[in-house]
């Protein structure tokens, strides 16, 4: 089936069991799509990237690691401390 074929998530399902479509019928719709997919792409022949593509390569490559200095460890020159716990007791109550 296609997209536009299937009813709506909260519509009546199309089977004719009373049921909502997201109850009945759409796991095994989409189960289906799913296996049409696998199929699909394993009939396809997989592609290489040509030695001046440089955009398939940069998509492949991983990223690079972001600063975030406030997550660098404890015993490094520039570390983050964060919020220093206290010991001190606290004031309760008036006197």
């Amino acid at each position: 089936m296609t997209e536009g074929n299937r009813p709506g998530r909260n519509e009546p399902c199309s089977c004719g069991s009373g049921k909502k479509y997201k109850q009945c019928c759409l796991a095994k719709d989409e189960a289906a799509e799913r296996a049409q997919r696998l199929e699909a792409e394993k009939a396809a022949p997989v592609e290489a990237p040509a030695e001046g593509d440089v955009e398939a390569a940069q998509r492949s490559a991983p990223r690079p690691k972001a600063s975030q200095p406030w997550k660098r460890s404890a015993g490094g020159p520039n570390a983050a401390r964060g919020f220093a716990r206290v010991s001190a007791t606290r004031k309760v109550g008036s006197s």
